[in-house]
């Protein structure tokens, strides 16, 4: 980390002082102010953590000293709204909050108004908020599609949309339909090398995803979802990925649907964890107490749905774990993004992402193409890989625990996939690549015992691996019902335990150059 960026970050939590990028930004959005028509839509980006809030509040703040037309700043939910209105309050800008409850009849007396965009929506068709003097809307989480209803009503006005992913949650309706310019604020790459952002360390574990339906939305149904995710083998999956990865980490999970969240939550507890759950049917009493729990145990784990990828920072949070699939790359960087702030000892979060979203989206942080996005969100929606195609390129891998199991093996992998087609070209029939796999699962756990009895305890650690090669053959075959699959995957384990008992000498011999002892 420089001395430029320590000094800054002395000199930002002292007060509000800018960071050197942050005062780029405002001065390149008040160019285009002085240069743009009055009705211009401007479009900036910047990461999570970067401080959208502090940028636009002094945007704001300058705006009111410098011109005699009045502000509106709209959010999609009441805790941004809160958030964004006494970070404006810190700046010296007296504001109001357009909520439901809200009396307007001093609104005279206000240069700048803080709404959430449905309440809004309300006052205004109701005829309730003077809007003729605003000269400049500020739009915060720009790309949430429900502020577009709103711009009839500003017609004369600079709107100014913020966001860190520029792409629309809807395909129907890009951004660059409804805004002019992008700017593209500084990378997650860049916040990271100067130390303003934490960098996340990530771990995949490769999940069967073809039973998620796609919905009206874009994006897997919840019900699709919570047939997944609370099953027993994805429990137990979510448990051996947060003991390998995340143990001890103050820890957040992200589920889609509530139903999943309380099986985490349970699962978590019969382990004898500090967990805790939440979602949107909490009252806000106990939503603050759950925070605060959070907040002060070193090692919590919060489970919850949706409710926390927006207006929420906790920079003590150690690890994310992804523990849903989503098709929207806003999401995966929203759930990311909330480990990323930094704290004096924290440096690096882990992510751990089950739900295949790295290999849909790459790495958080990786060097995205905004501009191209923007004006062409469906050259790059239509270039992500589908399900399907993502999971044939996926090949089992070993847990670190499992694999000391296997040490004395260099290899342990077996590809079903080109035995498959080998055996085809050969004019083979498809059963070989079953005993075939067999074989090499009998040789890996011979290389690593003294006698049968250690092979066949060896073989019975081996069920992630067989399940992963029986659904990798049963793609092969294009065959794949539920009966079927079960059975084959019986059926191998049984002919491995009997090939191990009829074979343990005359494979031990082989790889050894000795029989084995009596």
């Amino acid at each position: 980390m420089s001395k430029k960026s320590i000094l800054e970050l002395e000199e930002r939590n002292e007060g509000k002082s800018l960071y050197s990028y942050q005062k780029g930004a405002i001065d390149k959005i008040f160019k285009l102010f002085d240069e743009a028509p009055d009705d211009y839509h401007l479009l900036y980006q910047l990461p999570t953590g970067g401080g959208k809030t502090v940028i636009f509040s002094e945007i704001v703040r300058q705006y009111l000293k410098h011109h005699k037309k009045k502000v509106l700043v709209m959010t999609h939910r009441i805790e941004l709204c809160k958030q964004t209105s006494n970070m404006l309050t810190e700046f010296g800008v007296v504001n109001k909050v357009v909520d439901s409850k809200a009396n307007l009849s001093d609104q005279a007396d206000y240069s700048c108004f803080v709404a959430m965009v449905e309440t809004l929506n309300n006052r205004l068709n109701d005829d309730k908020l003077d809007i003729s003097d605003i000269g400049l809307v500020i739009i915060d989480e720009a790309h949430y599609n429900s502020f577009t209803k709103l711009f009839k009503f500003f017609s004369q006005s600079f709107i100014l949309g913020v966001t860190a992913t520029p792409l629309s949650s809807s395909i129907e309706l890009p951004m660059t339909d409804n805004y002019d310019e992008l700017i593209v604020g500084e990378s997650i790459e860049s916040l990271i090398e100067n130390g303003f952002l934490a960098r996340a360390e990530m771990f995949t574990y490769n999940v069967g995803l073809t039973s998620l339906v796609v919905g009206a939305n874009g994006d897997y149904t919840v019900k699709s979802s919570e047939d997944l995710y609370t099953a027993d083998d994805m429990l137990s999956k979510l448990m051996q990925a947060y003991e390998e990865r995340s143990k001890g980490k103050k820890t957040l999970i992200f589920n889609n649907g509530i139903n999943t969240s309380l099986h985490v939550y349970d699962t978590f507890r019969r382990a004898g964890y500090p967990v805790a759950h939440l979602d949107n049917t909490n009252t806000k009493k106990e939503r603050a107490m759950i925070l605060k729990w959070f907040k002060k145990t070193p090692d919590a784990i919060l489970t919850s749905v949706s409710i926390l990828t927006t207006g929420f920072d906790e920079p003590t949070v150690e690890s994310i774990i992804l523990n849903r699939a989503t098709k929207s790359l806003t999401l995966y960087y929203q759930m990311i993004g909330r480990g990323s702030r930094i704290l004096k000892n924290k440096k690096t979060f882990s992510v751990i992402d089950l739900g295949n979203n790295f290999h849909r989206f790459g790495p958080w942080g990786d060097d995205l193409d905004w501009q191209r996005i923007f004006k062409s969100p469906n050259y790059y929606l239509d270039s992500i890989l589908g399900d399907e195609e993502l999971e044939s390129n996926f090949r089992y891998e070993m847990p670190d625990e499992l694999r000391k199991e296997f040490s004395k093996s260099k290899e342990v992998y077996f590809d079903i996939q080109k035995t498959y087609v080998d055996s085809i070209r050969n004019g083979e029939t498809t059963k070989v690549v079953l005993e075939r796999s067999i074989e090499q699962h009998a040789k890996i756990c011979v290389e690593n015992s003294e006698d049968v009895y250690d092979a066949l305890a060896l073989a019975k650690m081996l069920g992630d691996d067989i399940d992963f090669r029986i659904q990798r053959y049963t793609k092969c075959i294009s065959k794949s019902t539920y009966n079927f699959v079960e059975w084959l995957k019986d059926d191998y384990r049984k002919k491995l335990n009997s090939y191990l008992r009829a074979n343990f000498d005359e494979v031990f011999e082989a790889i050894h150059g000795y029989p084995p002892e009596d």
